[in-house]
């Protein structure tokens, strides 16, 4: 839903429509203002509240589905969608979304520690 608030509604509806019925709702239907501007602590601080859980394992979840969606939408959309959350050299910047994406995914992740304590492993990177 945060991810829905933060991009503009076409750019949802194009993502939503690639997603299961399940999640395209919570781009497009739960969010009241699409386009928001925000920067990546913001983010975390949102999804925190709807979750209540703390920051990084809010960050952590986020960037699960994240995956996700890279696993579920054309590449094209992936793109436009990474191109519209802007990276910098700040530590505080939009490629920490896409960090579990960029190692490979959850599924590399889960393979690479079966033990099942990957979420922790990732919140303490975050």
């Amino acid at each position: 839903m945060t991810l829905g608030q933060r991009i503009p509604a076409d750019n949802a509806d194009d993502i939503a429509a690639n997603l299961p019925m399940e999640i395209q709702w919570y781009m497009t239907g739960a969010v009241q203002e699409h386009g928001q501007r925000f920067d990546w602590k913001e983010f975390v601080e949102r999804v925190s509240e709807i979750e209540r859980v703390d920051p990084p394992e809010a960050a952590y979840h986020a960037r699960v589905i994240i995956d996700l969606i890279n696993e579920e939408v054309p590449p094209s959309d992936f793109r436009q969608l990474r191109d519209m959350l802007p990276e910098s050299q700040d530590d505080e910047n939009w490629g920490k979304l896409f960090e579990l994406v960029d190692a490979g995914g959850w599924k590399a992740r889960q393979q690479e520690d079966p033990s099942g304590d990957i979420e922790e492993t990732a919140t303490q990177e975050s």
